[in-house]
Protein backbone atom coordinates (compact mmCIF):
# COMPACT_ATOMS: atom_id res chain seq x y z
CA UNK A 1 0.00 0.00 0.00
CA UNK A 2 0.82 3.39 -0.90
CA UNK A 3 1.77 6.20 2.35
CA UNK A 4 -1.31 7.84 3.01
CA UNK A 5 -0.56 12.04 3.35
CA UNK A 6 -2.12 14.12 5.89
CA UNK A 7 -3.26 17.31 4.57
CA UNK A 8 -0.65 20.24 6.45
CA UNK A 9 -3.60 21.81 8.10
CA UNK A 10 -3.89 17.96 9.61
CA UNK A 11 -0.85 17.45 10.37
CA UNK A 12 -0.61 20.83 12.52
CA UNK A 13 -3.39 20.16 13.79
CA UNK A 14 -2.22 16.52 15.11
CA UNK A 15 1.15 18.32 16.68
CA UNK A 16 -0.94 20.68 18.20
CA UNK A 17 -3.03 17.74 20.01
CA UNK A 18 0.37 15.90 20.73
CA UNK A 19 2.15 19.12 22.42
CA UNK A 20 -0.73 19.87 24.49
CA UNK A 21 -1.83 16.08 25.48
CA UNK A 22 2.07 15.73 26.43
CA UNK A 23 2.37 19.10 28.84
CA UNK A 24 -1.26 19.04 30.10
CA UNK A 25 -1.03 18.48 34.25
CA UNK A 26 -2.81 14.84 33.62
CA UNK A 27 -0.62 13.98 31.25
CA UNK A 28 2.33 15.01 33.52
CA UNK A 29 0.68 13.55 36.26
CA UNK A 30 0.37 9.77 34.44
CA UNK A 31 4.39 10.27 33.26
CA UNK A 32 5.47 10.98 36.44
CA UNK A 33 3.40 7.65 37.75
CA UNK A 34 4.71 5.80 34.77
CA UNK A 35 8.58 6.67 35.70
CA UNK A 36 7.70 5.91 39.58
CA UNK A 37 6.24 2.46 38.27
CA UNK A 38 9.36 2.08 36.40
CA UNK A 39 12.04 3.33 39.35
CA UNK A 40 10.31 0.68 41.64
CA UNK A 41 10.40 -2.24 39.50
CA UNK A 42 14.16 -1.43 38.52
CA UNK A 43 15.28 -1.19 42.23
CA UNK A 44 13.21 -4.24 43.48
CA UNK A 45 14.91 -5.94 40.28
CA UNK A 46 18.47 -4.86 41.40
CA UNK A 47 17.85 -4.91 45.13
CA UNK A 48 16.85 -8.80 43.94
CA UNK A 49 19.60 -9.29 41.89
CA UNK A 50 22.30 -7.56 43.32
CA UNK A 51 21.68 -6.71 46.81
CA UNK A 52 20.06 -10.54 47.81
CA UNK A 53 18.59 -9.64 51.15
CA UNK A 54 18.70 -12.71 53.83
CA UNK A 55 15.58 -14.39 54.01
CA UNK A 56 13.54 -15.09 56.98
CA UNK A 57 9.82 -15.35 58.82
CA UNK A 58 7.71 -12.47 57.47
CA UNK A 59 7.02 -10.31 60.11
CA UNK A 60 4.15 -8.97 61.59
CA UNK A 61 3.35 -4.63 61.93
CA UNK A 62 4.91 -3.19 64.54
CA UNK A 63 5.81 -6.67 66.59
CA UNK A 64 7.94 -8.57 63.71
CA UNK A 65 8.43 -12.06 64.93
CA UNK A 66 7.39 -11.97 68.16
CA UNK A 67 5.20 -14.36 67.99
CA UNK A 68 7.67 -17.07 66.69
CA UNK A 69 10.41 -16.30 69.17
CA UNK A 70 10.17 -17.38 72.90
CA UNK A 71 12.34 -14.49 74.86
CA UNK A 72 12.75 -16.87 77.92
CA UNK A 73 14.67 -18.90 75.64
CA UNK A 74 15.62 -16.95 72.38
CA UNK A 75 19.00 -19.10 71.33
CA UNK A 76 16.90 -21.98 70.83
CA UNK A 77 13.96 -19.84 69.46
CA UNK A 78 16.72 -18.44 66.47
CA UNK A 79 18.62 -21.80 66.38
CA UNK A 80 15.42 -23.44 64.97
CA UNK A 81 14.44 -20.72 62.91
CA UNK A 82 18.13 -21.10 61.23
CA UNK A 83 17.09 -24.89 60.32
CA UNK A 84 14.80 -23.60 58.08
CA UNK A 85 15.96 -20.22 57.24
CA UNK A 86 19.97 -21.01 56.55
CA UNK A 87 22.87 -20.09 58.33
CA UNK A 88 22.09 -16.41 57.33
CA UNK A 89 18.43 -14.68 57.97
CA UNK A 90 17.04 -11.79 59.69
CA UNK A 91 14.21 -11.71 62.15
CA UNK A 92 12.47 -7.98 63.71
CA UNK A 93 12.22 -7.78 67.00
CA UNK A 94 9.04 -5.47 66.97
CA UNK A 95 10.00 -3.15 64.54
CA UNK A 96 13.84 -3.69 65.09
CA UNK A 97 15.77 -5.38 61.80
CA UNK A 98 18.31 -8.22 63.40
CA UNK A 99 20.79 -10.66 61.17
CA UNK A 100 21.31 -13.72 62.44
CA UNK A 101 24.35 -15.61 61.88
CA UNK A 102 24.19 -19.39 62.80
CA UNK A 103 26.58 -22.35 62.80
CA UNK A 104 30.51 -22.27 63.10
CA UNK A 105 31.92 -21.19 59.74
CA UNK A 106 29.31 -18.39 59.48
CA UNK A 107 30.14 -17.06 62.98
CA UNK A 108 33.98 -17.22 62.43
CA UNK A 109 33.44 -16.29 58.89
CA UNK A 110 31.14 -12.62 60.16
CA UNK A 111 33.52 -12.23 63.02
CA UNK A 112 37.60 -13.65 62.08
CA UNK A 113 36.95 -13.16 58.47
CA UNK A 114 35.17 -9.46 58.25
CA UNK A 115 36.04 -8.65 61.59
CA UNK A 116 35.95 -4.66 60.54
CA UNK A 117 32.74 -4.68 59.08
CA UNK A 118 30.91 -7.35 61.85
CA UNK A 119 32.97 -5.79 64.66
CA UNK A 120 30.85 -2.66 65.86
CA UNK A 121 28.75 -2.88 69.20
CA UNK A 122 25.02 -2.69 68.81
CA UNK A 123 24.08 -0.85 72.43
CA UNK A 124 20.66 -1.75 72.73
CA UNK A 125 18.62 1.00 74.88
CA UNK A 126 18.74 -0.41 78.17
CA UNK A 127 22.78 -0.50 77.89
CA UNK A 128 22.70 2.89 76.62
CA UNK A 129 20.59 3.59 79.59
CA UNK A 130 23.10 2.31 82.31
CA UNK A 131 27.10 3.10 80.26
CA UNK A 132 25.97 6.31 78.61
CA UNK A 133 28.44 5.11 75.59
CA UNK A 134 31.51 4.82 78.19
CA UNK A 135 33.84 1.95 79.15
CA UNK A 136 34.65 -1.12 77.29
CA UNK A 137 31.79 -3.02 76.60
CA UNK A 138 29.27 -1.09 75.41
CA UNK A 139 30.99 1.68 73.18
CA UNK A 140 32.31 2.45 69.73
CA UNK A 141 34.84 4.35 67.88
CA UNK A 142 38.02 6.23 69.04
CA UNK A 143 37.05 5.99 72.78
CA UNK A 144 36.41 2.03 72.97
CA UNK A 145 39.67 1.67 71.04
CA UNK A 146 41.39 3.27 73.30
CA UNK A 147 39.55 1.73 76.23
CA UNK A 148 40.07 -1.41 75.16
CA UNK A 149 43.82 -1.04 74.22
CA UNK A 150 44.32 0.40 78.08
CA UNK A 151 42.76 -2.40 79.67
CA UNK A 152 44.76 -5.27 77.75
CA UNK A 153 47.48 -3.90 78.17
CA UNK A 154 46.98 -2.77 82.09
CA UNK A 155 46.02 -6.24 82.72
CA UNK A 156 49.25 -7.67 81.12
CA UNK A 157 50.99 -5.51 83.73
CA UNK A 158 49.45 -6.65 86.13
CA UNK A 159 49.36 -10.42 85.41
CA UNK A 160 47.16 -12.00 83.25
CA UNK A 161 47.70 -15.38 82.41
CA UNK A 162 51.24 -14.62 83.83
CA UNK A 163 53.02 -15.84 87.40
CA UNK A 164 51.75 -12.96 89.47
CA UNK A 165 47.66 -13.77 88.38
CA UNK A 166 48.72 -17.07 89.06
CA UNK A 167 49.71 -16.40 92.94
CA UNK A 168 46.78 -14.48 93.51
CA UNK A 169 44.28 -17.01 92.20
CA UNK A 170 46.00 -19.74 94.35
CA UNK A 171 45.96 -17.25 97.52
CA UNK A 172 42.18 -17.13 96.72
CA UNK A 173 41.95 -20.94 96.36
CA UNK A 174 42.51 -21.08 100.13
CA UNK A 175 39.89 -18.65 101.49
CA UNK A 176 37.49 -20.20 99.12
CA UNK A 177 38.47 -23.81 100.09
CA UNK A 178 38.10 -22.51 104.10
CA UNK A 179 34.55 -21.25 103.02
CA UNK A 180 33.58 -24.90 101.14
CA UNK A 181 34.98 -26.49 104.48
CA UNK A 182 33.00 -24.68 106.84
CA UNK A 183 29.88 -26.20 105.40
CA UNK A 184 31.37 -29.63 106.66
CA UNK A 185 29.56 -31.78 103.80
CA UNK A 186 26.62 -30.78 104.24
CA UNK A 187 24.55 -28.71 101.42
CA UNK A 188 24.78 -25.60 100.78
CA UNK A 189 24.70 -23.12 97.27
CA UNK A 190 27.77 -22.81 95.89
CA UNK A 191 27.09 -19.76 93.91
CA UNK A 192 27.84 -17.06 96.59
CA UNK A 193 31.20 -18.13 97.41
CA UNK A 194 32.50 -18.90 94.27
CA UNK A 195 30.96 -15.25 93.25
CA UNK A 196 33.06 -13.89 95.88
CA UNK A 197 36.20 -15.79 95.39
CA UNK A 198 36.09 -14.28 91.25
CA UNK A 199 35.12 -10.95 91.98
CA UNK A 200 38.49 -10.70 94.07
CA UNK A 201 40.42 -12.06 91.16
CA UNK A 202 39.38 -9.13 89.14
CA UNK A 203 39.35 -6.19 92.94
CA UNK A 204 42.79 -7.39 93.34
CA UNK A 205 43.81 -6.32 89.57
CA UNK A 206 41.32 -3.15 88.99
CA UNK A 207 41.90 -2.34 92.80
CA UNK A 208 44.80 -3.59 93.91
CA UNK A 209 43.58 -4.99 97.03
CA UNK A 210 40.58 -8.02 97.77
CA UNK A 211 37.57 -8.15 99.98
CA UNK A 212 37.09 -10.00 103.38
CA UNK A 213 33.63 -12.80 102.41
CA UNK A 214 32.05 -10.70 105.14
CA UNK A 215 32.96 -7.62 104.13
CA UNK A 216 28.78 -5.90 104.26
CA UNK A 217 29.73 -3.68 101.03
CA UNK A 218 31.80 -6.31 99.45
CA UNK A 219 28.65 -8.70 99.42
CA UNK A 220 26.21 -6.26 98.44
CA UNK A 221 28.07 -5.39 95.00
CA UNK A 222 28.67 -9.00 94.26
CA UNK A 223 25.07 -9.56 94.79
CA UNK A 224 23.81 -6.59 93.23
CA UNK A 225 26.10 -7.16 90.26
CA UNK A 226 24.27 -11.09 90.05
CA UNK A 227 21.13 -9.26 89.95
CA UNK A 228 21.31 -6.93 87.50
CA UNK A 229 22.77 -9.71 84.96
CA UNK A 230 19.83 -11.82 86.14
CA UNK A 231 17.35 -8.90 84.79
CA UNK A 232 19.13 -7.93 81.57
CA UNK A 233 18.34 -11.19 80.27
CA UNK A 234 14.41 -10.91 81.25
CA UNK A 235 11.47 -11.14 78.47
CA UNK A 236 11.02 -7.71 80.02
CA UNK A 237 13.84 -6.06 79.34
CA UNK A 238 13.92 -7.54 75.74
CA UNK A 239 10.27 -5.94 75.33
CA UNK A 240 12.05 -2.53 76.55
CA UNK A 241 14.37 -2.55 74.23
CA UNK A 242 12.33 -3.24 71.14
CA UNK A 243 9.61 -0.64 72.34
CA UNK A 244 11.74 1.82 74.67
CA UNK A 245 9.47 5.00 74.08
CA UNK A 246 6.38 2.81 75.55
CA UNK A 247 7.74 0.70 78.71
CA UNK A 248 10.17 2.94 80.00
CA UNK A 249 8.42 2.39 83.02
CA UNK A 250 9.36 -1.27 83.55
CA UNK A 251 9.96 -2.32 87.14
CA UNK A 252 13.02 -4.31 85.89
CA UNK A 253 14.38 -1.40 84.00
CA UNK A 254 13.62 1.21 87.10
CA UNK A 255 15.52 -1.65 89.19
CA UNK A 256 18.71 -1.60 86.78
CA UNK A 257 18.81 2.02 86.97
CA UNK A 258 19.18 1.75 90.12
CA UNK A 259 21.66 -0.89 91.13
CA UNK A 260 23.40 0.66 88.75
CA UNK A 261 23.34 3.68 90.67
CA UNK A 262 24.23 2.28 93.07
CA UNK A 263 27.03 0.57 91.89
CA UNK A 264 28.60 3.83 90.15
CA UNK A 265 28.24 5.53 93.82
CA UNK A 266 30.65 2.71 95.15
CA UNK A 267 33.10 2.60 91.95
CA UNK A 268 33.62 6.55 92.54
CA UNK A 269 34.20 6.02 96.25
CA UNK A 270 36.91 3.50 95.81
CA UNK A 271 38.41 5.65 93.16
CA UNK A 272 38.22 8.09 95.51
CA UNK A 273 40.04 6.53 98.47
CA UNK A 274 42.96 5.50 95.43
CA UNK A 275 43.03 9.14 94.46
CA UNK A 276 43.60 10.61 97.90
CA UNK A 277 46.77 7.78 98.14
CA UNK A 278 47.61 7.38 94.65
CA UNK A 279 51.89 7.28 94.24
CA UNK A 280 52.57 8.57 90.68
CA UNK A 281 55.70 5.94 90.69
CA UNK A 282 53.91 2.77 92.35
CA UNK A 283 50.80 1.62 90.37
CA UNK A 284 48.45 -1.09 92.89
CA UNK A 285 46.11 -1.46 89.88
CA UNK A 286 44.08 -0.90 86.87
CA UNK A 287 42.80 2.17 88.49
CA UNK A 288 45.54 3.70 89.69
CA UNK A 289 47.47 3.19 85.97
CA UNK A 290 44.22 5.59 84.82
CA UNK A 291 44.97 8.36 87.10
CA UNK A 292 48.52 8.53 86.29
CA UNK A 293 47.46 8.53 82.69
CA UNK A 294 44.89 11.35 83.09
CA UNK A 295 47.51 13.22 85.17
CA UNK A 296 49.76 12.91 82.27
CA UNK A 297 46.90 14.16 79.62
CA UNK A 298 45.59 17.13 81.59
CA UNK A 299 49.17 18.30 82.43
CA UNK A 300 49.56 18.21 78.65
CA UNK A 301 46.48 20.09 77.69
CA UNK A 302 45.02 16.80 75.61
CA UNK A 303 42.21 17.86 74.07
CA UNK A 304 39.29 15.33 73.67
CA UNK A 305 41.02 12.78 75.87
CA UNK A 306 39.51 9.50 76.65
CA UNK A 307 40.85 9.09 80.37
CA UNK A 308 37.91 10.98 81.67
CA UNK A 309 35.98 10.73 84.72
CA UNK A 310 33.25 8.17 83.03
CA UNK A 311 35.42 5.79 81.52
CA UNK A 312 37.15 5.17 84.36
CA UNK A 313 34.05 4.72 85.96
CA UNK A 314 32.16 2.64 83.05
CA UNK A 315 35.52 0.42 82.63
CA UNK A 316 35.62 -0.81 85.92
CA UNK A 317 32.29 -1.72 86.31
CA UNK A 318 32.56 -3.08 82.93
CA UNK A 319 35.24 -5.03 84.43
CA UNK A 320 33.65 -5.87 87.47
CA UNK A 321 30.84 -7.52 86.38
CA UNK A 322 32.01 -9.79 83.12
CA UNK A 323 35.28 -10.78 85.48
CA UNK A 324 32.79 -12.32 88.06
CA UNK A 325 29.64 -13.10 86.93
CA UNK A 326 31.28 -15.32 83.79
CA UNK A 327 33.78 -17.46 85.66
CA UNK A 328 32.08 -18.32 88.57
CA UNK A 329 28.96 -19.32 86.40
CA UNK A 330 31.16 -21.72 84.61
CA UNK A 331 32.29 -23.28 88.06
CA UNK A 332 28.74 -23.46 89.13
CA UNK A 333 28.05 -25.59 86.18
CA UNK A 334 31.20 -27.82 85.98
CA UNK A 335 30.70 -28.89 90.02
CA UNK A 336 26.95 -29.55 89.03
CA UNK A 337 28.21 -31.54 86.29
CA UNK A 338 30.72 -33.56 88.50
CA UNK A 339 27.85 -34.31 90.85
CA UNK A 340 25.38 -35.30 88.37
CA UNK A 341 28.52 -37.38 86.75
CA UNK A 342 30.30 -39.19 89.52
CA UNK A 343 32.28 -41.18 86.63
CA UNK A 344 33.51 -38.44 85.70
CA UNK A 345 34.90 -36.81 88.34
CA UNK A 346 36.34 -40.08 89.71
CA UNK A 347 38.62 -39.96 86.50
CA UNK A 348 39.78 -36.17 86.81
CA UNK A 349 40.41 -36.91 90.76
CA UNK A 350 42.13 -39.99 89.78
CA UNK A 351 44.39 -37.71 87.42
CA UNK A 352 44.69 -34.78 89.98
CA UNK A 353 46.32 -37.47 92.40
CA UNK A 354 48.83 -39.05 89.95
CA UNK A 355 50.09 -36.08 89.01
CA UNK A 356 49.85 -33.72 91.59
CA UNK A 357 49.81 -36.21 95.10
CA UNK A 358 49.09 -33.90 98.09
CA UNK A 359 51.10 -30.87 96.75
CA UNK A 360 49.64 -27.54 95.59
CA UNK A 361 48.35 -27.50 91.99
CA UNK A 362 50.26 -25.04 88.89
CA UNK A 363 49.23 -23.50 85.92
CA UNK A 364 52.16 -25.60 84.35
CA UNK A 365 50.77 -28.59 85.31
CA UNK A 366 47.56 -28.64 82.92
CA UNK A 367 49.87 -29.93 80.04
CA UNK A 368 50.14 -33.28 82.15
CA UNK A 369 46.37 -33.25 83.16
CA UNK A 370 44.41 -33.86 79.84
CA UNK A 371 41.33 -35.07 81.34
CA UNK A 372 40.84 -32.79 84.08
CA UNK A 373 41.76 -30.29 80.87
CA UNK A 374 38.94 -31.46 78.79
CA UNK A 375 36.35 -31.22 81.57
CA UNK A 376 36.68 -27.91 81.73
CA UNK A 377 36.43 -27.18 78.17
CA UNK A 378 33.53 -29.41 77.71
CA UNK A 379 31.60 -27.45 81.11
CA UNK A 380 32.17 -24.30 78.87
CA UNK A 381 31.29 -25.79 75.91
CA UNK A 382 28.08 -27.37 77.19
CA UNK A 383 27.21 -24.42 79.62
CA UNK A 384 27.04 -22.43 76.61
CA UNK A 385 26.87 -19.31 79.29
CA UNK A 386 26.88 -16.46 76.82
CA UNK A 387 24.47 -18.16 74.30
CA UNK A 388 24.18 -15.26 71.79
CA UNK A 389 27.28 -13.41 72.29
CA UNK A 390 27.29 -9.51 73.12
CA UNK A 391 25.44 -8.16 69.50
CA UNK A 392 27.51 -6.72 67.55
CA UNK A 393 26.13 -4.28 64.50
CA UNK A 394 27.75 -3.84 60.98
CA UNK A 395 30.20 -0.87 60.32
CA UNK A 396 29.60 -0.58 56.75
CA UNK A 397 27.73 -1.98 54.02
CA UNK A 398 28.72 -6.06 53.74
CA UNK A 399 27.73 -8.46 51.20
CA UNK A 400 28.19 -12.07 53.44
CA UNK A 401 27.52 -15.36 51.78
CA UNK A 402 25.67 -14.14 48.88
CA UNK A 403 23.40 -11.73 50.93
CA UNK A 404 23.55 -7.34 51.32
CA UNK A 405 23.94 -6.34 55.11
CA UNK A 406 23.24 -2.66 55.45
CA UNK A 407 25.50 -0.52 57.94
CA UNK A 408 24.28 0.02 61.10
CA UNK A 409 22.73 -3.58 61.23
CA UNK A 410 22.26 -5.51 64.20
CA UNK A 411 24.05 -8.76 63.92
CA UNK A 412 23.37 -11.60 66.60
CA UNK A 413 26.58 -14.23 66.22
CA UNK A 414 24.29 -17.13 67.78
CA UNK A 415 27.48 -19.23 70.01
CA UNK A 416 24.46 -21.92 70.91
CA UNK A 417 25.04 -22.88 67.45
CA UNK A 418 28.69 -22.75 67.15
CA UNK A 419 28.88 -25.08 70.46
CA UNK A 420 26.41 -27.24 69.65
CA UNK A 421 26.98 -27.36 66.18
CA UNK A 422 25.79 -31.06 64.74
CA UNK A 423 28.38 -30.89 61.88
CA UNK A 424 31.46 -29.96 64.27
CA UNK A 425 30.49 -31.92 67.43
CA UNK A 426 30.27 -35.66 67.98
CA UNK A 427 27.46 -35.27 70.72
CA UNK A 428 26.69 -31.60 71.33
CA UNK A 429 23.96 -32.18 73.29
CA UNK A 430 25.62 -34.22 75.90
CA UNK A 431 28.79 -33.54 78.23
CA UNK A 432 31.01 -35.46 76.38
CA UNK A 433 35.09 -34.62 77.61
CA UNK A 434 36.01 -37.05 74.59
CA UNK A 435 35.10 -34.28 72.17
CA UNK A 436 38.49 -33.00 73.48
CA UNK A 437 40.81 -35.77 73.54
CA UNK A 438 42.63 -38.09 71.09
CA UNK A 439 42.15 -41.28 70.26
CA UNK A 440 45.56 -41.62 72.90
CA UNK A 441 43.82 -39.56 75.34
CA UNK A 442 46.27 -36.44 74.58
CA UNK A 443 44.44 -32.63 74.82
CA UNK A 444 43.28 -31.69 71.27
CA UNK A 445 41.90 -28.12 70.26
CA UNK A 446 38.83 -27.25 68.48
CA UNK A 447 38.09 -24.73 66.13
CA UNK A 448 34.19 -24.27 66.74
CA UNK A 449 35.26 -23.98 70.54
CA UNK A 450 34.44 -20.10 70.85
CA UNK A 451 32.89 -19.67 74.54
CA UNK A 452 34.82 -16.50 74.48
CA UNK A 453 33.43 -15.26 71.07
CA UNK A 454 36.07 -14.26 68.41
CA UNK A 455 37.38 -11.64 66.66
CA UNK A 456 37.57 -7.65 67.46
CA UNK A 457 34.86 -8.01 70.44
CA UNK A 458 36.23 -11.48 71.66
CA UNK A 459 36.16 -11.40 76.11
CA UNK A 460 39.68 -9.64 76.92
CA UNK A 461 40.36 -10.93 79.67
CA UNK A 462 40.29 -14.81 78.03
CA UNK A 463 43.73 -15.64 79.03
CA UNK A 464 42.65 -14.45 83.13
CA UNK A 465 39.40 -16.62 83.14
CA UNK A 466 41.11 -19.49 81.83
CA UNK A 467 44.08 -19.57 84.45
CA UNK A 468 40.92 -19.12 87.03
CA UNK A 469 39.26 -21.57 85.60
CA UNK A 470 41.53 -24.35 85.82
CA UNK A 471 43.25 -23.11 89.18
CA UNK A 472 39.70 -23.33 91.10
CA UNK A 473 38.08 -26.02 89.39
CA UNK A 474 41.41 -28.32 90.12
CA UNK A 475 41.86 -26.76 93.79
CA UNK A 476 38.43 -27.54 94.64
CA UNK A 477 38.08 -31.05 93.24
CA UNK A 478 41.79 -32.44 94.98
CA UNK A 479 40.28 -30.78 97.94
CA UNK A 480 36.30 -32.15 98.11
CA UNK A 481 34.21 -34.62 96.08
CA UNK A 482 31.01 -33.18 94.94
CA UNK A 483 27.69 -35.01 95.47
CA UNK A 484 23.76 -34.09 95.67
CA UNK A 485 22.20 -33.46 98.91
CA UNK A 486 20.76 -36.43 100.81
CA UNK A 487 18.10 -37.90 99.39
CA UNK A 488 18.30 -36.21 95.80
CA UNK A 489 19.85 -39.08 93.24
CA UNK A 490 22.58 -38.06 90.20
CA UNK A 491 20.10 -38.53 87.14
CA UNK A 492 17.30 -35.68 89.27
CA UNK A 493 20.09 -32.66 89.10
CA UNK A 494 18.50 -30.26 86.70
CA UNK A 495 20.66 -29.18 83.77
CA UNK A 496 18.26 -26.82 82.81
CA UNK A 497 19.43 -22.96 82.60
CA UNK A 498 18.20 -20.72 84.48
CA UNK A 499 17.03 -17.07 82.35
CA UNK A 500 19.50 -14.31 82.49
CA UNK A 501 22.14 -12.24 80.21
CA UNK A 502 24.01 -14.99 80.91
CA UNK A 503 23.03 -18.94 81.28
CA UNK A 504 23.81 -20.42 84.72
CA UNK A 505 22.69 -23.29 86.36
CA UNK A 506 18.93 -23.28 88.08
CA UNK A 507 19.08 -22.75 92.16
CA UNK A 508 20.64 -25.88 93.98
CA UNK A 509 22.84 -27.32 96.58
CA UNK A 510 25.98 -29.28 96.56
CA UNK A 511 27.77 -31.22 99.54
CA UNK A 512 31.50 -30.55 99.42
CA UNK A 513 32.83 -33.51 100.90
CA UNK A 514 36.49 -33.60 102.28
CA UNK A 515 39.02 -35.99 100.68
CA UNK A 516 41.06 -35.60 103.32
Amino acid sequence: MSEVELPEQQMSSLEDFVVSFCFSPTALLGAAALLLCFHLVSNKFTSQEFRKLPPGPRPLPLLGNLLQLDLNKLDISLWELSKKHGSVFTVYFGTNKVVVLAGYKAVKEALVGCAEEFGDRDIAPIFSDLNLGHGILFSNGESWKEMRRFAISTLKDFGMGKRLSEHTILEECHFLIQVFESYKGKPFDTGCPLNLATSNIISTIVYGSRFEYDDPRFIVMVRRSNESVRILGSASIQIYNMFPRLTSWMKNRQLLLKNYAAAVADVKELIMHRKETLDPHLSRGLVDCFLIQKQKEDEACVKDTHYNEKNLIFTVTNLFSAGTDTTATTLRWGLLLMAKYPHIQDQVQEELSRVLGSREVQVEDRKNMPYTDAVIHETQRLANIVPMAIPHKTSRDVTFQGFFIKEGTTVFPLLTSVLHDESEWESPHFFNPSHFLDEKGAFIRRDAFMPFSAGRRACLGESLARMELFLFFTSLLQRFRFTPPPGVKEEELDLTPAVGFTLGPMPHELCAISRQ
